[in-house]
């Protein structure tokens, strides 16, 4: 696993005060996490912001990689809303690997409500290795 410059990170650093502070793990080649968003995490009335749940979605693709040892960038991602998110809501976040060749990943994530297993938010991305740290 790689070092401290992540122990800041809006999302998964545990050296963040006002983060997330996820805690993302691998399980069967999927990274993993859960999250409930609080009264901090409010975009308009009592639901979580959309910048929040993109966020979670960025980080859990990307965690994929990083908790394999390497460092990553986001080089493109879309999302897809599909319910809005209540504060309070424990949900969980997949990631996963579609495609890898070289410095790039393709990835997806997905945000779950842990309650019913409906998908609340996907999101695919295009990740780049620095060069030099391609396995």
């Amino acid at each position: 696993m790689l070092e401290a410059e992540g122990n800041h990170c809006f999302v998964c650093g545990p050296s963040n005060p006002i983060g997330l502070r996820v805690k993302f793990r691998l399980e069967d080649d999927v990274c993993l996490a859960e999250f409930t968003p609080g009264p901090e995490h409010m975009g308009y009335d009592k639901v979580t912001h959309g910048g929040i749940v993109f966020s979670l979605l960025d980080d859990v693709m990307a965690n994929w990689i990083w908790l394999r040892g390497q460092q990553c960038f986001t080089g493109k991602a879309e999302i897809r809303y599909r319910e809005h998110l209540p504060i309070g809501t424990h949900v969980r976040l997949e990631g996963r690997c579609l495609k890898r060749k070289g410095r790039l990943a393709q990835m997806e994530g997905k945000v779950i409500r842990v309650e019913d297993d409906e998908v609340i938010a996907e999101a695919t991305g295009s990740f780049m290795v620095p060069p030099g740290q391609v396995s």
